[in-house]
């Protein structure tokens, strides 16, 4: 099983699931974790290879799919007995909380998905060619490097960017091959995510420097209306949770209070 940390709110009965991305681990919502618990309990998970997980020899040695993914969070859930979780989720991590109310919509509340993928862009579908066709050549780091600068550039995504390559620093070589592999899978299943909106409360907080993958949220945003709203923070890049903190917290905290009102 997954790697986890809980932190409890002895006065909520409501969880939030935190779902980090590729090559980072559980440590990247550090600037969420005291603001959340204020109102919810919290769930923190380290996905395969990476964190406290990358040592689980049984985890990894599994077929690296979304779908497999995202049952190893569900599986920590049913470990703790959460019947049902508000999610937060970043970079990939989006995906797989996506992947997860795809599979298990009576498990999932609601979605915040912050620097969310829902389309690689022709930039992006290059960076995966380029990985591809180097994956088994050049240290893994070297790759990553080039992957952060070129969907972080900026000098306001220098901290987003360093946070991520230095923890990108504690995979194996062989681990990241196993996640970029997903790739391949990628575009077929980013269609169907577009194509299908689901009755699940969503927010996506996006950067609006996020210039790889916030063109493709406001499409979606526009024909998944009934369920989807977006918040653009200004002056940000991708990592919107690291680089905007405050506002992150401020404007995911309030989607929740005004879903706990709706349901009243």
């Amino acid at each position: 099983m997954l790697s986890y940390t809980i932190y409890k709110n002895e006065t909520s009965q409501d969880w939030i699931t935190f779902v980090h991305g590729a090559g980072g681990s559980s440590s990247i919502w550090f600037k969420q974790i005291r603001e959340f618990q204020k109102h919810y309990n919290i769930l923190l998970l380290d996905l395969r290879g990476h964190g406290d997980s990358k040592n689980m020899l049984k985890v990894s040695s599994s077929k690296y799919t979304f779908n497999a993914i995202a049952d190893d969070i569900l599986e920590v859930i049913n470990h703790l007995k959460i019947q049902t979780s508000h999610f937060v989720g970043i970079s990939l991590g989006t995906i797989l909380i996506r992947q997860l109310a795809e599979n298990h919509p009576t498990r999932v509340k609601s979605m915040i998905l912050g620097g969310a993928i829902l389309k690689m862009n022709f930039r992006s579908q290059i960076l995966m060619k380029v990985g591809n066709i180097f994956k088994y050549v050049l240290p893994y780091l070297v790759l990553y490097r080039l992957f952060a600068f070129i969907i972080m550039p900026k000098a306001n995504h220098k901290q987003s960017r360093l946070f991520f390559i230095n923890e990108a620093k504690k995979l194996y070589q062989k681990e990241f091959i196993k996640w970029f592999k997903l790739t391949a899978e990628i575009n077929p299943l980013l269609k169907y995510f577009r194509q299908i909106e689901l009755s699940i409360p969503t927010l996506y907080v996006m950067g609006s420097e996020d210039y790889m993958f916030l063109p493709s949220i406001k499409e979606v945003v526009k024909s998944h209306y009934n369920s989807s709203k977006l918040n653009v923070i200004e002056n940000c890049g991708h990592v919107v949770n690291i680089e905007q903190a405050q506002k992150f917290n401020e404007v995911s905290i309030q989607f929740l209070k005004n879903l706990t009102k709706k349901n009243r």
